[in-house]
């Protein structure tokens, strides 16, 4: 209502532009308010981003999703973009160690279409990366996983080291497969991950349905779809966005609504979604907001380091693979999506009219708070080697490009007892709630759980406003 008791549109500020962001400013919008959306960065997106290098489209790091990951899902379907984002047929993941003494050896991790578990028993049978022994100790240990519920609260206080210590779990197989997978979710190895984030990953992931990990990732510079298309759909939407605008205050105005002050602007809201990383939410809080708001200080980050390189030609044949026996996590194959001209086959070189023929590979560094500082020539002196050992084909390539991005705060970092920090949607001073991957959303920090958070901080203004809407999960499957 208005001062003077007449009717006026219900209007809703969205604080904040990557993807959890976007995703409450889609849902407000849908459901009829009014919405400002205010981004302090030039481009919307928020960690998942590209740039331009050259001639070259660069993502800042690569992301990949689950057919599982169905909210994220539903933001493709939302801004267009699914189509540009296509999931493997099923899963299959080739793993090459190269530290197996008679030289590289690939194994596969793949599903079948046999109901769970058994999509992945062949897989794991033949699996050659561990021994007969501890591929049974696998099996039993994922038993175990599908009887827990990652919702316990006792199983956020143990980590996942831990836990598969006490179900069997070799060094090895902590390694060949447990990490292999749970870096790359995670963003931290067993020893430093929470069992309930753990087993929600794998439990998800592998132990829910087939097809639930079957992979997912953007044949397009990220950009396309986290901003280009995203900005797109909010316009549609009738969002009003407001870029390279900084947030500077949020208080509660005598008639129980909200300023928001950005910029030069000042917006009056009736609800105010805050989606923006834990220290800058912490920094705008009303004061009793949350019932102790320097727990939000508490909840840490954990670094992603991606190694770009460019070579003169062809040396990888397949989308991606997982390394073992090697620094070298996980590379990709990202020539199309960056705009390069491919080389010729495999190991040849095969020049455009502008001579800029080759191939593109980015490497995928996860918890790389070793790394995340270490200098470009000292990781190249460190990388190229292992690339060599890993793809014979580089051997015979001329380097053209290598260089590094760095995201030192790329995720929260999903340490025992995380769980315990990260708020809900919902604000002790109504109308004012919170979305980001690091709220309470049962994920990791993914772009599925910066999804989620942002249909819950959204549904929850919609109900208090007293607005119908789907619900969000049901819609999203």
């Amino acid at each position: 209502m208005t001062h003077d008791g007449t009717t006026s549109e219900r209007h809703a500020v969205v604080v904040g532009g990557g993807i959890a962001g976007v995703t409450a400013a889609l849902r407000l919008a849908d459901s009829g308010l009014r919405v400002t959306l205010v981004e302090n960065r030039p481009r919307l997106g928020g960690l998942a981003f590209s740039f331009r290098r050259g001639d070259l489209t660069v993502d800042n790091g690569q992301h990949v999703y689950l057919r599982c990951c169905t909210a994220y899902r539903w933001f493709l379907d939302r801004v267009g973009g699914a189509h540009l984002a296509p999931l493997q047929p099923r899963l299959d993941v080739p793993v090459v160690d190269v530290a197996h003494p008679k030289g590289p050896r690939l194994g596969r991790l793949r599903r079948t279409a046999l109901p769970v578990p058994l999509h992945l028993a062949g897989s794991l049978a033949t699996y050659p990366h561990l021994s007969l022994a501890e591929r049974a100790a696998v099996g039993r240990a994922a038993l175990a996983l599908k009887g827990l519920d990652p919702a316990d609260p006792a199983l956020d206080g143990v980590d996942f080291a831990t836990w598969l210590g006490r179900h069997g779990q070799s060094r090895r197989a902590v390694e060949a497969l447990w990490d292999l997978v749970g870096v790359a979710t995670l963003n931290a190895t067993a020893p430093n991950a929470s069992m309930s984030l753990a087993a929600m990953v794998f439990k998800t992931g592998l132990l829910s349905e087939p097809g639930a990990a079957d992979i997912g990732w953007a044949h397009v510079p990220l950009g396309d779809l986290h901003d280009t298309l995203a900005r797109k759909a909010l316009d549609s939407a009738g969002v009003r966005t407001e870029l390279r605008t900084r947030v500077s205050a949020v208080t509660r105005t005598g008639d129980g609504r909200w300023n928001v002050t950005a910029g030069a602007e000042r917006f009056d809201a009736d609800a105010v979604v805050l989606a923006v990383p834990q220290r800058e939410t912490h920094a705008l809080l009303p004061e009793g907001a949350l019932e102790n708001p320097d727990r939000l200080l508490d909840i840490g980050t954990a670094p992603i380091l991606n190694i770009h390189v460019v070579y003169d030609r062809t040396v990888l044949r397949r989308p991606f693979f997982a390394a073992l026996g090697t620094p070298v996590q996980w590379v990709f194959d990202r020539t199309d999506a960056s705009g390069l001209l491919r080389g010729g086959p495999e190991g040849t070189s095969s020049k455009g009219g502008d001579g800029r023929a080759g191939q593109y590979l980015a490497l995928s560094q996860s918890a790389a708070e070793d790394e995340i500082d270490t200098p470009v020539n000292v990781l190249r002196e460190r990388y190229l080697p292992e690339l060599e050992r890993l793809l014979p084909a580089t051997r015979r390539a001329e380097v053209r490009d290598f260089f590094v991005t760095r995201e030192r705060t790329a995720t929260f970092a999903p340490t025992p007892g995380v769980g315990r920090l990260r708020p809900a949607a919902r604000t002790r001073a109504p109308g004012l709630y919170l979305a980001g991957s690091w709220t309470a959303t049962g994920w990791p920090a993914t772009m599925e759980g910066a999804v989620r958070s942002g249909f819950t901080a959204a549904g929850a203004a919609l109900t208090a406003l007293g607005r119908p809407h789907a619900h969000p999960l049901k819609e999203a499957a």
